[in-house]
């Protein structure tokens, strides 16, 4: 009997070649810094602060653009709803929430958000980080509102006129299958849960930002995503190869460097720890 053995030959290695090469290491809190210098060096950002809106939605990381857009300090803790901390899935206390932040032309501007998106053209720009994301490019929101939150409030408006949503959201997030992960969530299935219920909003179409190409957009640098995790504190670790012209990889790792050290957040006020949610299905 014929057996078609090219199955089991394995490709060759990719060659060696002369570039220079570095290995990096970010903690979460790192990488959410340099999303935020990323997207605001973005084309479609700087268009839309210059001549448009551009909406910061709550979320952790999008509070670490509002820090950069503004140099203000940001309460980051706070700057959300529903939030990963103390060591459960969790919902910051309603009257503690800050956000969202709208910007017109580049100004803070006191109009209510939803206002706002009701004026969105397809140059205009809505930032929304998110739970997951894969390597399709797919990326998933938890949703612990029965309306799906947010993304139940934006993403009509955001995809029918076809607007930039722009996702910064770390490689530590990342997930085989978006979509498969979507299908088996929902915040009234669950019959436990360690914390606040929630389920999976699944987008199809956001300009993903993570590590990789805010490095790319900050320095024109290649990374590859190589390794993830740690312990003692570095727990969410990514790695990152990174390679290039020497000058090119030299200059990212300094950009790094300066990131490293990047101080962490205080856990804000959480709703109590929820085991069994009364949306759960009847027995």
């Amino acid at each position: 009997m014929f057996y078609d053995t090219s199955s089991f030959i394995k490709p060759a290695p990719h060659l060696r070649d002369d570039r220079f090469h570095a290995l990096v290491m970010l903690l979460p809190r790192e990488s959410k810094r340099l999303l935020a210098k990323a997207v605001l060096q973005m084309p479609e950002v700087k268009r839309s602060l210059d001549d448009g809106w551009f909406v910061v939605s709550r979320g952790v990381t999008p509070a670490y653009i509002l820090e950069e857009l503004t140099g203000q300090a940001a309460d980051k803790g706070n700057s959300t709803a529903g939030i990963v901390a103390q060591g459960r899935l969790a919902s910051v206390v309603m009257e503690d929430r800050l956000g969202p932040w709208v910007f017109e032309n580049g100004k803070i501007s006191e109009t209510p958000a939803p206002e706002a998106l009701g004026k969105f053209k397809a140059r205009d720009v809505s930032i929304k980080g998110a739970n997951a994301v894969d390597p399709n490019g797919n990326i998933g929101v938890l949703a612990a509102d029965g309306g799906g939150g947010t993304v139940g409030g934006i993403w009509g408006t955001l995809t029918a006129r076809g607007a930039h949503w722009v996702a910064p959201v770390s490689l530590e997030r990342l997930v085989p299958d978006v979509i498969e992960a979507a299908r088996v969530c929902g915040n009234h299935l669950w019959d436990l849960t360690m914390g606040q219920s929630a389920g999976l909003m699944p987008v199809v179409n956001a300009q993903v930002v993570t590590e990789i190409e805010a490095i790319a957009i900050l320095t024109g640098v290649k990374a590859t995503h190589v390794a993830s995790g740690g312990v003692s504190g570095s727990e969410g670790a990514v790695m990152l190869s990174l390679s290039g012209e020497e000058a090119d990889v030299r200059a990212a790792f300094e950009m790094l460097e300066g990131i490293k050290g990047e101080e962490q957040f205080e856990s804000p006020r959480l709703i109590p720890y929820i085991r069994e949610p009364e949306t759960a299905p009847s027995a």
